[in-house]
């Protein structure tokens, strides 16, 4: 008998980080975990569990705190997913458009659908999560509340989608990491790789323009490159990169060997294949 993926998200039941884990894994057993921190240190603690964190939003940029939880609980990325985010205004049972007054849900997504909010004079009220306004609409029952959130809150909670599809933008999806305890890289083939690495830099003139050159003399290509301050420092920055290739690829393994000569430390926190999106998107 097959056992059972186990897998975390922080949030409430319905957030978007939930619909994320059913879309990777349908059949798995899902627990959800208050914070970030608690997501973490759960798959640090048990190696039965993997979690699947949001990185970064292509509206709001990348999710803070998990920048700094990621070299601290030093997991390993196992697969990349990307998820379509799709923000439907929801009210309880019966409830039209006519009667709502207020809207509540994560600041990010009120800044999405701000079109919305501003036609209906709707007044906006700031909540910690899309799916904790939703529970707290559907316990609260009244017909002036409103919440910003998925089509699986509706169905959670057991509220009336009011009008979907209210993001200003077209083209939200948020970027996630399936991570866990241990390596999880795929054999190197055919397909299409992703390894992502953490460095920082020696304190030397040009030590980035340096540390980089060995990706352009042996034709390896940057996906991403991202820096953010070590904590309680502004002198001190970390380096984020997404590479594509397999790590057991010469040239990117070459790259690399060049890139530590130019760092204090490099950590690689995983290779995976690319997703789908990625290449459709290329």
């Amino acid at each position: 008998m097959t056992k059972k993926i186990k897998l975390a998200f922080q949030g409430e039941k319905g957030a978007y980080s939930h619909l994320a884990s059913i879309e990777v894994f349908p059949n798995a057993e899902i627990k959800a975990c208050p914070t970030f921190e608690e997501t973490f240190r759960l798959a640090k603690e048990n190696s039965e569990y993997k979690i699947v964190i949001p990185i970064e939003n292509s509206l709001a940029g990348r999710v803070a705190d998990i920048h700094y939880l990621i070299p601290k609980y030093k997991l390993q990325i196992h697969a990349e997913h990307f998820q379509k985010v799709t923000h439907n205004l929801l009210g309880i049972k019966g409830s039209k458009l006519k009667d709502i007054k207020t809207v509540r849900s994560h600041s990010q997504a009120l800044g999405q659908c701000r079109k919305i909010i501003s036609e209906n004079n709707l007044k906006a009220i700031v909540s910690a999560d899309t799916a904790g306004s939703a529970k707290f609409i559907s316990e609260k029952k009244d017909k002036k509340d409103s919440a910003i959130a998925s089509d699986l809150d509706a169905k959670i909670y057991n509220l009336e989608i009011i009008k979907s599809n209210i993001e200003d933008e077209l083209g939200n999806v948020t970027r996630f990491f399936i991570m866990g305890k241990d390596p999880n890289h795929p054999n190197f083939g055919q397909k299409k790789y992703i390894t992502s690495c953490i460095f920082k830099l020696k304190s030397i003139p040009a030590a980035l323009y340096k540390a980089l050159g060995g990706f352009a003399t042996n034709g390896v290509n940057l996906c991403k490159l991202e820096s953010f301050s070590v904590k309680n420092t502004f002198d001190q920055v970390n380096f984020y990169i997404d590479i594509e290739g397999h790590i057991e690829d010469p040239s990117l393994r070459k790259a690399l060997e060049e890139l530590g000569f130019h760092t204090e430390k490099l950590d690689v926190l995983g290779v995976y294949e690319a997703h789908q999106f990625r290449v459709k998107n290329k």
